[in-house]
């Protein structure tokens, strides 16, 4: 159940980075890039969008999932099997996703967004707590 919580709790973490570049992009301004400087570059470039959709918005409907799905097995809504299931292919499909994205971030568009890596961090780190929890 405790690494159930710790997915909860980084999923709220990552609504928020998504929300906050969402906002963001709606009003037409840059954020605030603590490292690289480069953020707008990154968030501006052709890999911008997957199959049409903006990637904050894809991380934003990631990360409420995660909420969801970690809250149903929190508080015990079943199936719990499905939703384990569920859950562990998700964030392994993230994970993978935050890896093409961070590579593209380094070798192909040579820039760094701080809020791409903050929300690819918090992916993996959700990985680490389900490898470490089984």
């Amino acid at each position: 159940m405790t690494a159930y919580v710790l997915l909860f709790t980084l999923a709220v973490i990552g609504v928020s980075e998504t929300v906050y570049l969402i906002r963001k992009r709606m009003a037409a301004e840059k954020p605030v890039c603590l490292i690289g400087g480069n953020c707008g570059l990154v968030l501006e470039s052709k890999y911008h969008k997957l199959f049409g959709v903006h990637n904050d918005i894809l991380g934003l409907l990631f990360f409420v999932a995660t909420l969801f799905i970690s809250g149903f097995l929190v508080i015990g809504v079943g199936p719990a099997v499905f939703w384990s299931l569920l859950l562990k292919l998700s964030i392994a499909i993230g994970s993978l996703l935050s890896l093409v994205f961070t590579y593209l971030q380094w070798k192909v568009i040579k820039a760094w967004c701080f809020w791409c890596l903050m929300s690819a961090f918090t992916i993996w780190l959700m990985g680490v707590v389900l490898l470490i929890s089984n």
